[in-house]
């Protein structure tokens, strides 16, 4: 059984950086596309990147394309989020969570199989 653990999230000023990790075990994650998503109070959970498997495409939402970068390290089991140029806006709950179907990049939470538990990303100053 896959299981996911975020880490990585914190308080942190406008205009500031931080890099998410999403570090897997009981699996490996070379079958398994990755998605971010994020979820802030009173909204639904919506899809921040994703990576393929191979980590050879990427998709972003056009919230934070230019700002944030995905990227995995299969040796690592680990996917990372790269925030750069946050914004209040950007505050809310992430998960990262794993597909192994071929629809990864639509970015579709009922369509990813394992979830992590999240990790709080406050931009405030």
């Amino acid at each position: 059984q896959l299981q996911l653990v975020e880490s990585g999230g914190g308080l942190v000023q406008p205009g500031g950086s931080l890099r998410l990790s999403c570090v897997a075990s009981g699996s490996t994650l070379d079958y398994y596309a990755i998605g971010w998503f994020r979820q802030a109070p009173g909204k639904e959970r919506e899809g921040v990147s994703a990576i393929s498997a191979t980590g050879g495409s990427t998709n972003y939402a056009d919230s934070v394309k230019g700002r944030f970068t995905i990227s995995r390290d299969n040796a690592k089991n680990t996917v990372y989020l790269q925030m750069n140029s946050l914004k209040p806006e950007d505050t809310a709950v992430y998960y990262c969570a794993a597909d192994k179907g071929p629809t990864w990049y639509r970015l579709w939470s009922h369509e990813y199989d394992y979830w992590g538990q999240g990790t709080q990303v406050t931009v405030s100053s």
